[in-house]
C-alpha cells in the first residue's frame, strides 16, 4: 500500500482507548494521520472542541505522525483541503457496519478519489463507545478502564 494523508474523523465526546486502538493500528500505514475532530452545530457534545483537542493531542504524542485537528461540514471538504487519499473508520458491530458503508459510498460518491479504510479495534475495546462511557460517568461510575486519564478528569469534573 502507498503511504499518504489519512483522516481518522469523529467527534470523540470523549476519545476512548478503542479510539486510541484504531489510531495505533492505522498510523503506520499512513505517512500522516490526522485524527479530526468533528464540530456540529446540531450536535450537542459534554466536552467542547478545546477540550476534545487537548485529550487527542495528550493521547497520541508517541505517534510522530499524527495530529489532531477540528473541522466543521463536509468530511469531503476538509479531506480535500489536507490532500488527505483516505477516510479511517472504526468498526465494533454489524449495525455500525451498515451506518458507516452508506456514509463511504456517499462520500465516494461526493469525492471519488478518496477511499475509506475500516478497522476493527481488538476485542478488548469492541464494547466501549463514548455514549456509554458518558452514561456511566454521568451516574457516577467508574470510567478509567475505557478513557485516558485526562479525560476522566474532563468528564468526571462535567457531572460533579
Amino acid at each position: 500500500m502507498s503511504k499518504i494523508t489519512a483522516i481518522y474523523p469523529g467527534t470523540f465526546d470523549p476519545l476512548t482507548y478503542g479510539h486510541i486502538d484504531i489510531i495505533e493500528r492505522a498510523s503506520p500505514l499512513f505517512d500522516k494521520l490526522i485524527v479530526a475532530a468533528a464540530v456540529n452545530s446540531s450536535k450537542t457534545t459534554l466536552l467542547n472542541i478545546e477540550e476534545r483537542l487537548e485529550i487527542i493531542n495528550v493521547s497520541i504524542i508517541e505517534y510522530n505522525n499524527c495530529n489532531a485537528e477540528s473541522f466543521e461540514g463536509l468530511l469531503t471538504d476538509f479531506a480535500v483541503k489536507q490532500n488527505a487519499g483516505c477516510i479511517i473508520r472504526g468498526l465494533r458491530t454489524v449495525s455500525d457496519f451498515e451506518y458507516e458503508y452508506q456514509m463511504a459510498l456517499m462520500n465516494r460518491k461526493i469525492l471519488p478519489d478518496i477511499e475509506t479504510l475500516f478497522l476493527m479495534p481488538s476485542e478488548k475495546f469492541s464494547y466501549i463507545s463514548s455514549t456509554l462511557v458518558r452514561e456511566i460517568a454521568k451516574f457516577g461510575g467508574d470510567v478509567k478502564e475505557f478513557i485516558p486519564p485526562l479525560a476522566q478528569k474532563l468528564v468526571n469534573a462535567k457531572f460533579r
